[in-house]
């Protein structure tokens, strides 16, 4: 139980790295009010997901990537918190946008990388 721990820690430890590097690089290249960093990392967290899962890894990977690497490089509390601060602002069409990208895609990804991964 213990080993499983420090697997997800591991993981985790790596994917919120990952994330804050990917975001920021994203946001100093594109700076926007829209969350473009967010939702490039939950979509691609979402697609890679699907991929370990779908892979049908041992339960060492699973806990190291999906649980860990990828529990903690996909944001569900920013992504709400960012369309809280869209509709706070008036931008509602962002709003819109934004979840609705985010979970028409994420869902589509995650099953393309289910797909993929069971190749």
């Amino acid at each position: 139980m213990l080993i499983n721990i420090a697997w997800v820690a591991m993981g985790g430890f790596f994917g919120a790295i990952s994330r804050f590097g990917i975001s920021n690089w994203i946001k100093a290249k594109y700076p926007s009010t829209f969350p473009f960093a967010t939702l490039f990392v939950n979509l691609l967290g979402s697609f890679l997901l699907g991929l370990i899962f779908g892979a049908n890894l041992e339960t060492t990977w699973k806990l190291l990537l999906g649980t860990g690497f990828m529990g903690a490089f996909t944001t569900f509390s920013t992504f709400k918190l960012e369309n809280i601060q869209l509709f706070k602002k008036r931008k509602s069409k962002a709003a819109s946008l934004y979840l609705a990208i985010s979970y028409t895609c994420g869902i589509l990804l995650a099953f393309l990388g289910i797909l993929i991964g069971g190749l």
